[in-house]
């Protein structure tokens, strides 16, 4: 049987605002979707993913890259000819992140063609852990500020833009032996430990996405059970995890499957879950011990 490793994940308390460029009117927005009967705001996969591939491109290429002068995706092997050939090395993005490209027929009536890998690293869309209550920033641009803010004269330019105070949960699922490289599910899982750089504002977005706490089960099972498992009672002062309590007394998840890390190990989850008899160390420290875990079943 396969060894699969699941993780639920709760940022830090913080503010997003849009870094999609998107606008309704002069307002830039935030994503939402009804969740629970309430209007959450929400993160998508690709921006998580795109944060993640900037950071393993600090430590080796990737074959796809942000080029910041040209404020656009560049790809080393666009055509992925270097997949599949097991006498070169594979790019850690096509292998934990996957690839698709879809050529036209190069004629009419001729098929075309698609060369594409399925992520072995699948993430979750992220979502607020409390409602959004509409929030919306109001400002003005002084004269000048900025080239588009010139043309209009003398006067201020008036802006708004949607802000949300929360936190956020997401989640993944990796079943590291489809990597071409096996030691690269523990950069993955050292990658989401540092995570940064996804919902914030415009240029200037800084939102801590590492995890104050995180969930990880390791597991021949290949059902996740753990993902947004976790939730709040105080207005995300706190966090609970009711549903991963829940599932460990029915025993459909085992205490021996799962890490918990936690930034605070007084805190209000690591009260709840100590009573389950998981394993509970900080964040970091539970991140290596899954790596180590993964490492050591893979032999």
């Amino acid at each position: 049987m396969s060894l699969h490793v699941f993780a639920n994940i709760v940022t830090p308390f913080g503010t997003a605002s849009n870094n999609r460029g998107e606008t309704d009117g002069n307002t830039t927005t935030l994503q939402k979707l009804l969740w629970k009967s309430s209007v959450h705001t929400t993160v998508s996969a690709e921006a998580i993913r795109f944060a993640l591939r900037r950071q393993f491109a600090e430590d080796e290429d990737t074959n796809r890259y942000w080029d910041d002068f040209k404020r656009a995706n560049s790809w080393r092997d666009p055509n992925f000819t270097n997949w599949g050939n097991d006498n070169e090395s594979k790019y850690i993005d096509d292998d934990l992140l996957g690839f698709m490209r879809a050529d036209a027929g190069k004629s009419e009536g001729t098929a075309g063609s698609v060369t594409f890998r399925r992520a072995v690293l699948e993430i979750t869309r992220a979502v607020s852990l409390t409602p959004w209550n509409g929030d919306v920033s109001f400002n003005a641009a002084s004269p000048g500020a900025t080239p588009s803010a010139a043309k209009k004269g003398q006067n201020p330019v008036p802006y708004g833009a949607e802000l949300h105070a929360t936190r956020y949960q997401f989640g993944f699922a990796m079943t590291p032996e489809r990597l071409a490289d096996k030691s690269r599910a523990a950069k993955a899982l050292e990658a989401i430990a540092s995570l940064r750089c996804v919902a914030g504002n415009h240029s200037r977005f800084l939102y801590d996405f590492s995890p104050e706490a995180i969930v990880l089960r390791i597991t021949d099972d290949p059902a996740p059970r753990i993902l947004y498992c976790f939730d709040t009672n105080d207005g995300g002062k706190s966090v609970v995890a009711d549903l991963l309590v829940q599932k460990i007394q029915t025993k459909d998840i085992l205490p021996d499957e799962i890490l918990v890390g936690l930034s605070d190990l007084n805190s209000k989850l690591a009260i709840q879950l100590k009573e389950t008899g998981v394993g509970i160390l900080g964040v970091r420290a539970a991140v290596k011990a899954a790596s180590a875990r993964i490492h050591t079943t893979l032999k």
